[in-house]
């Protein structure tokens, strides 16, 4: 990777303030009403937004149509954490803290507890380290302490649920130094080959896998029998052992093999549905009705 001049970053109170600036058509999904009661869109519990900083407005857009999981892609440069899919697109000013946690902080604060307000459950940040495993999770471990009082954590196997979830992907070294901590504010991104081994939930409460690489069907056409108890299969070992289901690399371009896909995925009961496509997917949910979503 090339080495790049650290610029000044924005600083908290810049990030904050840009993260309470919401325009009018999402204004609404802010937080609670002065009484205390839910304003804005039902949070989606099954809603992923995936590569979610490459959205106009990361975070917010996902947060206005009531996703509860955003993925960020991180690199670790010269000690800061920046976000991006590619080493050739870093940017310094555009980080870990000023496009997700500050803006969260602010969120949790204003909305007395959580991140959409009027509902307890918390967010998903699924954090897809690039490279450096290892060494990448212990500098966002040392700045995840920072903001630990919103942060489920996991103590001796225990875990204690705050406001937002941070779930480490990616990298799969940064495992090691996880399983080292007793005390931790971040979680496992595991893969099928971790289903019924000795890792906990407490761990490992995501489980997620390449759709093209388990499943040959893209929506057209019937399901194979074959591949739909494939589907099934897996996510029922996951329930069983507490653990949540994600795919990516599903299809994702609007049409009838996505909603056919979707539609499946939904029957199975898979916990996350990935996409880009914020709009689309909340439209497919809200169409389903509460079941769809499931508990959010």
């Amino acid at each position: 990777m090339a080495h790049l001049t650290r610029r000044r970053v924005v600083t908290t109170a810049l990030a904050t303030a840009a993260a309470g600036a919401l325009i009018p058509a999402q204004a609404a999904a802010a937080g609670p009403t002065a009484t205390g009661r839910p304003s804005g869109p039902r949070p989606l519990a099954r809603a992923h937004a995936h590569n979610d900083y490459l959205h106009p407005r990361p975070l917010r857009d996902a947060l206005g149509h009531g996703f509860t999981s955003v993925e960020a892609d991180i690199f670790l440069v010269d000690g800061e954490l920046l976000v991006a899919h590619e080493a050739e697109t870093l940017d310094p000013t555009r980080t870990l803290v000023s496009l997700y946690l500050d803006p969260l902080l602010a969120r949790v604060r204003a909305n007395h507890g959580s991140v959409h307000g009027g509902h307890p459950a918390p967010l998903q940040l699924l954090i897809d380290i690039k490279a450096d495993g290892a060494a990448a999770y212990l500098a966002l471990d040392r700045v995840l302490r920072r903001y630990r009082h919103i942060l489920t954590r996991s103590v001796h196997g225990r875990v204690r649920t705050g406001a937002v979830t941070p779930v480490i992907s990616g990298d799969r070294a940064a495992r090691v130094p996880m399983e080292a901590q007793t005390t931790r504010y971040a979680f496992y991104d595991g893969r099928p080959e971790d289903l019924g081994t000795a890792a906990p939930a407490s761990f490992i409460p995501l489980v997620s896998a390449n759709w093209a690489t388990n499943f040959s069907w893209r929506g057209a056409g019937p399901f194979p029998a074959a591949e739909r108890d494939r589907l099934r299969t897996l996510v029922s070992a996951a329930h069983a052992g507490g653990q949540r289901v994600r795919f990516w690399g599903t299809p994702d371009v609007a049409g009838p093999e996505r909603d056919a896909v979707w539609n499946e995925l939904v029957a199975a009961d898979v916990d996350h549905l990935n996409t880009d496509d914020l709009a689309g997917l909340e439209t497919f949910l809200r169409r389903r009705g509460p079941r769809s979503r499931r508990s959010g």
